[in-house]
């Protein structure tokens, strides 16, 4: 997994918002990057809203938030539309995005070790520097401990 300090892997994504998104284009802004394993799902729907319903304050504090599944654009599009998320999902079909951050791999679901995708979060600084790693996410109060390192930057 990507470490405090490690300067972010690059990546360019398609969008539910229409085009791709590269980390590129936040440039002197903060990301808030999280990996999340599949849309319209329990854990993934809460932390998803969780994230809309942080928005402002994050927004206040200079971040942009992207979530990021293996789902098509077509599934972020529907999931983004059914609870009105307020931040673009991308596309990570290959996993190859999620691979080089570390969140697809040997993780444990309901007591059986399978591989798939590992609920993470990034917050890379304007400079393209990862600041702060939330490895395996728990999902309550994750958004509220995100935008604390967020404003801690």
């Amino acid at each position: 997994m990507v470490k405090e300090g490690n300067k972010a892997p690059s990546f360019t994504l398609p969008s539910s918002e229409g085009g791709e998104v590269s980390l590129k284009d936040f440039a002197g802004r903060t990301v808030v990057l999280y990996f999340y394993p599949k849309d319209d799902t329990p854990g993934c729907t809460r932390e998803a809203c969780a994230f809309r319903d942080t928005q402002a304050p994050l927004k206040k504090a200079g971040a942009v938030v992207l979530g990021v599944s293996p789902d098509s654009v077509a599934s972020h599009e529907k999931f983004r539309g059914k609870y009105k998320l307020n931040f673009p999902l991308l596309a990570d079909t290959d996993k190859a995005v999620a691979r080089k951050y570390g969140a697809f791999g040997e993780k444990v679901l309901y007591g059986k070790k399978v591989t798939g995708m590992i609920r993470s979060t990034f917050v890379i600084d304007g400079e393209g520097v990862v600041r702060k790693v939330f490895p395996r996410v728990k999902v309550d109060g994750h958004a509220e401990k995100v935008l604390e390192a967020v404003k801690a930057l």
